[in-house]
């Protein structure tokens, strides 16, 4: 019922006992009657069929053809004669007893210490993760329905919870922006009809952009809703600009209308084409393949669709608004008198309010003017002495980015912590699963006395292989037989840091238990797809024609591994020590008894193995209609020693007699390999290996320092090659490396194709090298290494930053043009956009900041990103501001006027 639910992917079971009737054999019995497991296997075949005997057609009826083929009852089996021997008829009773079984378990799971059954529902295609998990909750009670009262049904995991928490991370952190910026416009501008205005677009903007998402074919997931979250600091970019222009057009003393239209002329070309330089950086994450792509595609689309919105509201609906909501002056009119009392009341708090804000915000008026009288004076001092200001702060921005980046170091993406832990535990190579379980009780215990209880919600053990291929195709956690096993470790809600308990456990649990392999692996999602089906970040892989010279060599390369700082969970996946019985038998002999290999073989598999995959048959139930596989085997504690096995009966139709397998060879203890991996047809050994406290590219550059040095050492024929995330990791950051040069280079020809200018644009991207110093700052800052997401937020900051250095550009070309001064064009366009300019990068910055902290759940993916956009704005600010103006002021100083040069320090000129 459960792979009813649409979009799921149900596996077979793990754990559980699988119905079957079982045929007991007795090794006594066999002997003394001289019957061979072989021969019961073949007498079950001939006396136990489920096949249709036709139909007889008499008179006007036709009748079915029902024969006594298969017995009704299971327990009629032991009826079933197997031969004659010495003129009397043996039956399976007298060698064996039939019983309503189960095989053996080779795969234990618990939950919270009890026998339980684990089933896993996966998605599959394009239905989303709720719907999946809400149509599994809805099925799960009418599942109990129908089973025994003593069977719960329990939720051990349930990836909705952790889903629902992160959207509503990224929809909190949305608000929060809003709220923030909303306020800072205030702030800003001192008017709540253009604060209200502004606002009013942010929820257009996104509202668009969703509808933007349907129609393209995305989905609202963490991803899209956090480039919305993303975009809100972004959205009000456009409006503010419009806004404080007209603004700036009503305090010249112009009317309304007037001014709406003035502004607009004036600031449509520039904002289109900030807006173009926003969206453009994107295009090169379209280019990027595989895990990359497919998460951050979908927020670059949620972004750009929400900023071409944000434009076009910005020359539409805010003029509108603009015209409806403006005044041509601030005061504030007085209220209209009324003559109900409570009125009256409510409307004196009201002036209260009123008051209150009107007094802070002039004191905050008074100290932005002087603020601002403070930056004109020090862009005088800048404008002074351009080329000292130009090659100092040149040299600083190389000195952090040339200085700095080898020190933040490299991960793909960001570890979340989801409150899960999932540790792969191996105990010594060949210990039966009974053995197995008794030290995950201890394991288990264990973990307890190190996890408070208040903390802990369930440990589900899962111990084992598979019964199901299918499950182990769908497994990575590299389990390879009964010595392996897998604890889940699920925190409740509030629990304090994952990667500090991972940190914990990994120092005490191989004190504790030694002799005992523990490797933690990737229990959150994200991380298993990251890391393509493989259980670790770091895999060292080796294969080559020569199996046993590729062990040796990988066993060098895993000891020296094993010294690298920052590694943890080292170990080698193949295990070759499995604990193995050798049976030589003598041909010649066995064919002088009347025996072949095959005889004694079919002998073998049928008592150690069953004969559900050599000799199939099944019953039927007439009851249910549902078979059951019929299987012989000898119960495990019949053969539990060397003698034992020695004594299995051997026997064919043409033998002399019954013979014992020892009696046919010999039996030899010995080692095999407990798995076999092949790369392109060749046999493979891989190491695994995690990080922890370091960079996941600095250990695999000191990994591959290791590979490189041992090279000359490899096998012929073989190579050793370094898998995982790293080569992933490594492209990925080549890709988005390449897309942030080539964002610079299409912001640039964009510019230059507006501008109709080559040396005006190049004035615009020299703010974007000081972007890039402080996108390394402020990583070195808060301790985040480079990563994915990081660069993202690098490419991601080029548009950001390029937005208010066109606004002083384009002011300043056209000062130029009325002033012939470049200087003191430079002087008036960085005083007189001032204000928009701080606007609207605090407005992006305060945008981010919920983003940046990272504090919801899964918030830690994106957290580099947010860090990177405000690192690289501040920075991006401080050049638009000051070094844009320097550079405008030299680039231009050579211009040819006709008029006469003026005093670019003229007040006259100071356009405040």
């Amino acid at each position: 019922q459960l792979a009813t639910v649409r979009g799921s992917a149900v596996p077979s079971p793990y754990g559980g006992k699988v119905r079957q009737i079982q045929i007991d054999l007795d090794p006594q019995a066999m002997q003394s009657k001289g019957i061979s497991p072989d021969d019961v296997s073949t007498a079950l075949k001939n006396q136990n069929l489920i096949l249709s005997a036709g139909t007889e057609k008499i008179g006007t009826f036709e009748y079915n053809i029902k024969i006594n083929d298969s017995p009704e009852a299971f327990q009629k089996l032991n009826d079933l004669p197997i031969k004659k021997i010495n003129g009397a008829i043996i039956f399976i009773r007298d060698v064996a007893h039939v019983r309503d079984g189960f095989p053996p378990q080779i795969n234990v799971v618990r939950n919270d210490g009890r026998r339980s059954v684990l089933m896993t529902i996966l998605k599959n295609g394009a239905t989303s993760t709720l719907d999946i998990i809400q149509g599994t909750k809805d099925i799960i009670p009418k599942l109990e329905e129908t089973l025994p009262k003593s069977l719960h049904v329990d939720l051990v995991g349930d990836q909705s919870i952790f889903v629902k928490a992160a959207l509503a991370g990224v929809v909190r952190e949305g608000l929060i922006a809003i709220v923030l910026t909303s306020v800072m416009i205030l702030l800003f501008l001192g008017s709540w009809r253009s604060t209200i205005i502004i606002s009013l677009s942010i929820p257009l903007s996104l509202l668009s952009a969703v509808i933007l998402l349907s129609i393209s074919g995305n989905s609202l997931n963490v991803m899209t809703l956090g480039g919305l979250a993303l975009a809100v600091g972004m959205l009000v970019d456009n409006a503010t600009v419009v806004i404080e222009n007209i603004n700036y057009h009503l305090e010249q003393g112009k009317q309304v209308r007037v001014a709406i239209i003035d502004a607009a002329k004036q600031i449509i070309q520039p904002a289109f084409v900030s807006t173009l330089c926003f969206c453009i950086v994107f295009v090169p994450m379209f280019s990027l393949t595989g895990v990359p792509r497919y998460l951050f595609v979908p927020m670059a689309e949620a972004v750009v669709f929400g900023m071409l919105a944000s434009f076009i509201l910005s020359q539409t609906f805010v003029p509108m608004m603009a015209n409806k909501f403006l005044r041509v002056h601030t005061a504030h009119h007085a209220l209209p008198e009324e003559g109900h009392e409570a009125v009256h009341v409510k409307r004196s708090q009201l002036r209260l309010i009123l008051h209150f804000f009107s007094t802070f915000q002039q004191q905050f008026e008074r100290k932005f003017a002087a603020f601002r009288e403070g930056y004109r004076s020090f862009l005088i001092l800048v404008l002074t002495n351009p080329k000292k200001f130009t090659w100092g702060f040149t040299a600083f921005v190389l000195i952090s980015c040339i200085g700095l980046y080898p020190m933040l170091g490299r991960n793909f993406f960001p570890t979340v912590d989801s409150g899960d832990m999932k540790i792969h535990v191996r105990a010594q190579v060949g210990t039966r699963i009974e053995e197995t379980a008794k030290l995950f009780n201890l394991i288990e215990d264990d973990i307890r006395r190190h996890i408070p209880s208040d903390q802990l919600d369930t440990i589900v053990d899962n111990i084992g292989l598979s019964v199901s291929g299918i499950n182990t195709s769908y497994s990575n956690t590299g389990t390879i037989g009964p010595q392996d096993g897998d604890i889940l470790i699920h925190l409740n809600e509030n629990h304090t840091s994952t990667s500090a308990y991972v940190k914990h456990l990994r120092e005490f649990l191989p004190r504790d238990f030694p002799g005992v392999s523990f490797a933690f692996l990737p229990a959150d999602i994200t991380s298993q797809i990251l890391n393509f089906g493989a259980p670790a970040p770091i895999d060292i892989q080796v294969n080559g024609p020569n199996k046993f010279e590729n062990l040796a060599f990988i066993k060098k390369i895993e000891k020296q591994t094993r010294e690298v700082p920052g590694i943890a969970d080292v170990r080698l996946q193949q295990a070759t020590n499995y604990p193995q019985f050798n049976i030589d038998i003598d041909r010649v002999q066995a064919n002088n008894f009347g025996l072949t290999e095959a005889d004694v073989t079919n002998s073998l598999v049928a008592t150690l193995a069953g004969t559900s995959q050599v000799a199939p048959t099944f019953w039927l139930n007439p009851s249910n209609g549902v078979s059951y596989p019929i299987v012989i085997q000898m119960p495990q504690y019949r053969i539990n020693s060397l003698a034992d096995l020695e004594n299995i009966p051997i026997t064919a139709p043409n033998s002399k007699g019954l013979q014992v397998l020892g009696g046919l060879g010999s039996i030899t203890r010995t080692q095999s390999d407990s798995v076999i991996s092949h790369y392109n047809i060749k046999p493979a050994f891989d190491i695994y290996a995690s990080t922890q406290g370091r960079d996941l590219g600095s250990v695999a550059k000191d990994i591959q320092t290791i590979i490189d040095q041992n090279k000359k050492d490899l096998p012929r024929g073989a190579s050793v090659i370094l898998r995982g995330q790293v080569p992933i990791m490594e492209n990925s950051y080549m890709g988005l490396s390449l897309g942030l040069i080539a964002s610079i280079v299409l912001i640039y020809f964009l510019i230059v194709i507006n501008f109709e200018s080559w040396l005006d644009p190049f004035v615009i991207i020299t703010a974007l090298p000081a972007a890039l110093a402080g996108i390394v700052w402020i990583l070195f800052t808060t301790y985040t290494t480079l990563s994915v997401p990081a660069l993202t937020g690098a490419i991601m900051c080029m548009g950001v930053a390029t937005a208010n250095s066109i606004l002083v550009v384009s002011f300043a070309r056209e000062r130029l043009q009325e002033l012939k001064h470049p200087v003191q064009a430079a002087l008036e366009a960085g005083v007189t956009r001032f204000r928009p300019v701080l606007m609207t990068a605090a407005a992006m910055v305060i945008g981010m900041i919920p983003m940046a902290l990272g504090l919801g759940d899964g918030g830690e993916q994106n957290a580099p990103l947010g860090r990177a956009v405000i690192g690289g704005l501040l920075f991006a600010t401080f050049a638009t501001l000051l070094f844009v103006p320097a550079v405008f002021s030299l680039v231009h100083r050579n211009d040819r006027f006709d008029e006469v040069e003026q005093t670019w320090d003229d007040e006259s000129h100071d356009p405040v």
